[in-house]
Formats: C-alpha cells, structure tokens, sequence
C-alpha cells in the first residue's frame, strides 16, 4: 500500500504565492510525519504555473532524506533536465492523455508531441536512475466531448506499458468519475496490466471521497495519490478546481477496511499548518 501525498498538486492553482521556505518547511513537517512519497514539485514553465516556480529552491531548502522519494513532474525534456539537476527528485512524474483538448490547455502540446515528449523523458530517468510514473490525465472521461472509452485507455496504458515504464497513475482530473466506473475502470486495468504499478489520482468534492477510494481499493489498487485536507486540482482542467481527495479520508477508508498503512504517525500538526497555507494564500 502506498500514499502519495500531492502538496505541488494542492498549491499550484492557488493564485498567491506561497513563500519557498513555508512550502519546505511543510514538505519537512511531512517527512517528519512519516510520508516517504512526495509529490511536492514540477519543472513547468513559470508562465503557466508561477506557483511553481521556485522549485529549485524549495528543494535546496529541503534538502531531503535518501529514503523519501520526491515525485517532480515534468511535461518536456527541459523539464526533466531541471528535475535532474536539483539531485533532490527520486522519480518523474509525466502527465500523457487521450483527450487533446486538455494536452492543449495543460501542456500546450498535441498527441504525437504528448507521446514524443514522454518517450524522451523516460530516456532521461533510465539514463540517471530515476523512477517514473506515467499520469493517464482525463482516465475516467473528459468534460470536452473527445473521445473516450475503455478501449483508448488500455491502449492508452499499452502505449505506456510498452516503454518499460513500470507505474502509471488513473487520473479523474475534474472529478467527473462516478465510483461504479471507478471500480470498473481500475479493475479493467489491473488485470489487463498485472505487471505494473497501478494507481489511482483522484479529485473530487470531499463528501463523494469515501465511496470512490473504497470502489478502487476494492478494484485493486494499492497505490493512492491524496492531499492533505483535500486542497487542489488542475487549474487548467476547467474553470472550477475540483480538489483532490484529502489523505485523512483515504487512510481512514483503507484503515476501516483491513489496509495495512504505510504511514502510523499522528500527522494533526501537519494538518494545522495546511490549514494554514489554505487560509493565508488560497484565491
């Protein structure tokens, strides 16, 4: 079972900028917690997401431990080389899609682009030793009218799959996904791809949560992204974020169901500061 926590993706839609030394101060405050894997940075440009922009320099002040894996997502080549340099990030995050409309909005590229761009940054990570896992943006349907169904997702994974890239995560970016189709889709991929990773990045309203987590676990998977006191979602996704759903909610889930967490700290403090930085920097 694992637990990713997604603070990069809770604060980048935030329209305040969020002072480097409080975000590190944060990812140190969930290490101490207990969190070995971090979402916690992307190498995009400044332009599109200026929340992001100090990554380099959030990372020097965190200066984190060799056993805590660093997730930082990239869209590009340049992207991975910046991760690279800060010799802070343990894995790649990719973001690839079948919808185009929101390859358009969110990375400025097309498919063909899409699937170029993630080939050359898997080169980078096997190159440099790296992990990386492969987003599926849009998995569970698209509020833009492209085409979805199940076949262009698995082929979707495939394509991924056929890399050698070993993780993948099924992403609900506007939180469209209702729990049955969660359970279908997961259980779907699962056993088509048994040999990889396979995990869930879920948004949603707080009050759905509960039912969505439970449908994939029951599917599957054992691989959950989540953000503390579920802040966040794409900002390019649609004109409402849509938050993730909050890691309080996911362990108390998968605790009420026999899952054996990987986390066992109290994180109530890290919860307070959250609250924190939503009431002090949210738009």
């Amino acid at each position: 079972m694992k637990i990713i926590e997604c603070p990069r993706d809770a604060w980048q839609g935030l329209s305040r900028q969020i002072p480097a030394e409080t975000k590190a101060e944060y990812l140190r405050a969930l290490v101490g917690a207990g969190f070995k894997q971090i979402d916690a940075v992307s190498f995009v440009s400044p332009r599109a997401v200026p929340q992001m922009a100090d990554s380099e320099d959030v990372l020097k002040r965190l200066d984190p431990p060799d056993d805590v894996e660093i997730i930082g997502i990239v869209v590009n080549e340049k992207g991975a080389e910046r991760a690279l340099a800060t010799e802070a990030v343990r894995t790649l995050g990719f973001p690839y899609s079948i919808s185009e409309t929101f390859l358009k909005k969110n990375q400025n590229q097309t498919a063909d682009e899409n699937s170029d761009a993630l080939e050359a940054v898997w080169r980078k990570a096997e190159e440099q030793g790296l992990g990386m896992v492969a987003y599926i943006s849009m998995a569970f349907g698209n509020p833009y009218g492209d085409l979805w169904n199940v076949d262009e997702l698995l082929q979707a994974v495939q394509n991924i799959a056929d890399l050698g890239i070993q993780t993948i995560s099924l992403a609900d970016t506007v939180g469209v996904a209702k729990p049955e189709l969660v359970a279908d889709i997961v259980a779907e991929v699962v056993k088509e791809f048994d040999h990889i990773e396979v995990g869930v990045h879920l948004h949603g309203r707080k009050e759905n949560a509960e039912a969505k987590i439970l449908a994939a676990y029951r599917a599957g998977c054992r691989r959950f992204d989540s953000a503390l006191g579920g802040l966040g979602g794409c900002p390019f996704a649609q004109d409402l974020l849509v938050g993730n759903v909050p890691t309080e909610v996911v362990m108390r889930t998968l605790a009420e169901h026999g899952a054996q967490l990987p986390i066992r700290k109290p994180f109530e403090d890290v919860l307070r500061m959250n609250e924190d930085i939503a009431l002090r920097f949210v738009r």
